[in-house]
């Protein structure tokens, strides 16, 4: 059996995933996604341009090689000034000091930056890369030259474009990058252009797109096929403007699919734990769209795709989703059928047969609901507590006799504290009356409802409203409209999120709020 080729993954997450907006890596932060990304198994970190900022010098100070396990750390670093001789020059020394193994050099391919951008001769641009690759190569640094904007210089002045690569080539260069920087390329010219330099060039080409045009991962894809061995991205597809391409779907696509190694082949099956985590490190909510890694990648929700899907997988899912960690899921809504309520729901609640009067019924509530406004999907503890209430299998924990809230603007003492409610609860018997005031009236009949429910469940202070959100469901219907009440709450522990659905938002909030400390104490009964 031949070999599988090698693709050389690098990761510039600490760079340009950096350079998007809402991101500010602190230096713990960097570390632990450098930990990560070593983790997954990456060939090259570029951790930043030491040149750039006191703050990206002070990182490399605390970092070295030998911190990592698995991929080589490159520091990040333009070629030398047009006046300046290399051993001179402030970008260089910075980047040498580093002391990083490999160091990733970008200069300019494109004709156009050269005499209008940094204001050079173009043959005076060639000799600053030659002399910038050779300076690092002499004090025996690995050396990868990224050529900036190659495919908007190949195309404006193909012959330039090209000398510029073999001036990185005569200085030593270890790997030619080729950068769709703007990313307005279209796959066909990436392929086209990465071809002709990967037959005129004796070494190791890699590729480094944008995503402008949505093209970043199908470019890399392509410039693969044309001959690159090297792919540059960000984890998460994060980066300046658009974006970089994104490396959880290259890597998916190029080692599952097209039979190259990325990573080691044990590691393909933590990409789904991984892109969680480096979503956490850089404090942003991972789109659950995403590719092989986000949450709905695998989720299914009309019932002929449930039903197709667990017959035959392959049927409507491109790949196993266990190979990325992931996992198959199946939407409850009004497009669903007994299928996907037996699926999900089997080993909980395994008498639920298709066929079986029970799962009849209960999709013919479920799709009422669903038209009176619910929506399950997102909000799973509501719907195994209405199972459960549908089988006989849950007792409540307490009921609401009576509420009230009142809520207008707070003088003196307590402006801001607008909304006042009050909560009659029952508990085996026991009633008992309690009130509180808060920042509106959602977080004042929240307050008052705990308040009360505290004296019987103590664990109940765990919890917490993490997330509110409503929505008009009949726009049209005005001030009678019909409103949505998605909550999300959390504990030491776990998270969940509860629905309420009523043409009041109070009741609504409400209802979430009930089933929330139901699902709360249920759980902790449980376990």
């Amino acid at each position: 059996m031949a070999s599988r080729q090698k693709i050389w993954i690098f990761d510039s997450t600490l760079r340009d995933g950096a350079q998007a907006r809402g991101i500010t890596f602190s230096t713990a932060d960097r570390i632990n996604m450098m930990r990560l990304l070593d983790e997954v198994g990456v060939d090259y970190i570029e951790a930043g341009n030491p040149a750039s900022n006191p703050k990206e010098s002070a990182f490399f100070e605390q970092v070295s090689a030998s911190d990592l396990k698995h991929a080589k750390l490159t520091a990040f670093g333009s070629t030398r000034r047009k006046d300046t001789k290399p051993d001179e020059d402030p970008g260089l020394k910075h980047t040498l000091a580093a002391d990083t193994p490999v160091v990733t050099l970008f200069g300019k391919s494109w004709d156009l930056h050269v005499t209008e951008v940094i204001k050079a001769e173009l043959a005076q641009n060639l000799e600053m890369i030659y002399d910038s690759v050779k300076f690092f190569k002499d004090r025996g640094k690995e050396v990868i030259y990224d050529a900036e904007h190659f495919f908007d210089g190949y195309k404006n002045n193909p012959e330039y474009a090209m000398k510029t690569l073999k001036a990185a080539v005569d200085g030593g260069a270890d790997c030619l990058v080729l950068c769709e920087t703007n990313g307005g390329a279209l796959p066909m010219a990436v392929e086209q252009a990465t071809k002709h330099v990967c037959d005129t060039f004796d070494v190791m080409c890699g590729i480094h797109c944008h995503n402008d045009s949505e093209m970043a991962v199908a470019n890399s894809i392509l410039a693969v096929n044309a001959g690159a061995r090297h792919v540059q991205g960000t984890f998460l597809g994060f980066g300046e403007r658009c974006g970089n391409a994104c490396l959880t779907s290259l890597i998916a696509n190029l080692q599952i699919k097209m039979g190259f190694d990325c990573i080691p082949e044990e590691n393909m099956r933590q990409l789904y734990v991984k892109a969680h985590e480096a979503a956490e490190i850089a404090n942003l909510t991972l789109d659950e769209k995403m590719p092989y890694v986000g949450r709905d990648a695998f989720a299914h929700k009309a019932g002929m795709h449930i039903d197709g899907v667990t017959k035959l997988s392959s049927s409507f899912e491109h790949v196993e989703p266990s190979l990325v960690g992931n996992k198959r899921t199946f939407l409850l809504s009004e497009v669903a059928g007994q299928t996907a309520i037996v699926e999900k729901l089997s080993q909980q609640f395994p008498e639920l047969q298709k066929g079986a009067s029970e799962t009849k019924q209960l999709v013919k509530m479920l799709k009422g609901m669903e038209a009176q406004g619910y929506h399950f999907e997102g909000a799973e503890s509501s719907f195994e507590l209405l199972v459960k209430r549908f089988l006989n299998q849950f007792t409540p924990f307490f009921k609401i006799e009576h509420f009230k809230v009142i809520d207008e603007p707070a003088q003196g003492e307590a402006e801001g504290l607008s909304a006042f409610a009050m909560v009659k609860v029952n508990v085996g018997g026991e009633s008992l009356i309690t009130a509180d005031e808060g920042m509106g009236p959602v977080n004042a009949l929240d307050k008052a409802l705990r308040a009360a429910l505290t004296n019987f469940f103590p664990n109940l202070k765990e919890m917490h409203l993490a997330d509110y959100r409503v929505r008009v469901l009949e726009a049209g219907a005005e001030t009678d409209a019909t409103v949505r009440v998605m909550i999300d709450w959390k504990d030491h522990s776990s998270s969940w999120t509860t629905i309420g659905v009523s043409f009041d938002v109070i009741e609504a909030s409400l209802v979430a709020m009930t089933d929330a400390i139901e699902y709360k104490l249920m759980k902790d009964q449980e376990k």
